[in-house]
């Protein structure tokens, strides 16, 4: 007789991890550019202590490539002189990375408690209803991808709606979404509203 439980290991009571291979991408390298910045970047850090330019690393790969594949971060793992494995377990920490292929324009919904409370699930289910597409979806055109975002950071704000890791839309409503689309259709890049600190009226 033992005291212990009785561990089953089948495909019904062992837990498997949800987290995936990222896409393997084309060979990766970056462009004299981007190595500029990157080795400027690691003038900031002691030789010793290199890898702490991985998150710059990685949105330049991202900036590069429009999201994060595995050759990507095998590049920057031989720069900074980590493991992939190590690159790997910054990059699907953080969720400003995509991990594969976005639309040219990124809705980032903020749904945490005070965005919540403003309403942040009508304005997730407006930009839904107007691109066609449920979040974590990119529409059929490749312009638009809709995510749902933790804390932005901008409480006072609420809701918050963020496009590409970078331009912020403040106090958003369902009824705003549309237009916001709309005018990013037309006008591109011009529509967004850029710094954070600009509260829209």
């Amino acid at each position: 007789m033992s005291f212990h439980p009785l561990m089953v290991y089948d495909s019904e009571h062992f837990h498997k991890s949800e987290r995936g291979r990222l896409d393997e991408g084309k060979p990766f390298e970056f462009t004299r550019e981007r190595r500029a910045i990157l080795d400027d970047m690691l003038t900031k850090y002691p030789p010793d202590q290199k890898r702490s330019a991985v998150l710059g690393a990685l949105y330049l790969v991202q900036e590069q490539e429009g999201y994060l594949t595995a050759s990507g971060m095998r590049h920057v793992a031989g720069i900074l002189g980590m493991t992939a494995a190590e690159v790997d377990d910054v990059a699907t920490y953080y969720v400003m990375f995509f991990k594969e292929r976005v639309g040219k324009y990124v809705f980032q919904v903020c749904r945490t408690l005070s965005c919540a409370l403003g309403g942040a699930e009508r304005v997730t289910e407006a930009l839904s209803e107007k691109l066609g597409i449920k979040p974590g979806e990119t529409d059929p055109s490749g312009l638009f991808t809709l995510l749902e975002f933790e804390c932005l950071g901008a409480c006072d704000r609420a809701p918050v709606v963020m496009v590409n890791n970078e331009h912020w839309h403040e106090r958003v409503t369902p009824e705003s979404c549309s237009t916001l689309v709309d005018d990013i259709k037309t006008r591109g890049a011009a529509a967004v509203s850029g710094c954070y600190l600009k509260v829209e009226r």
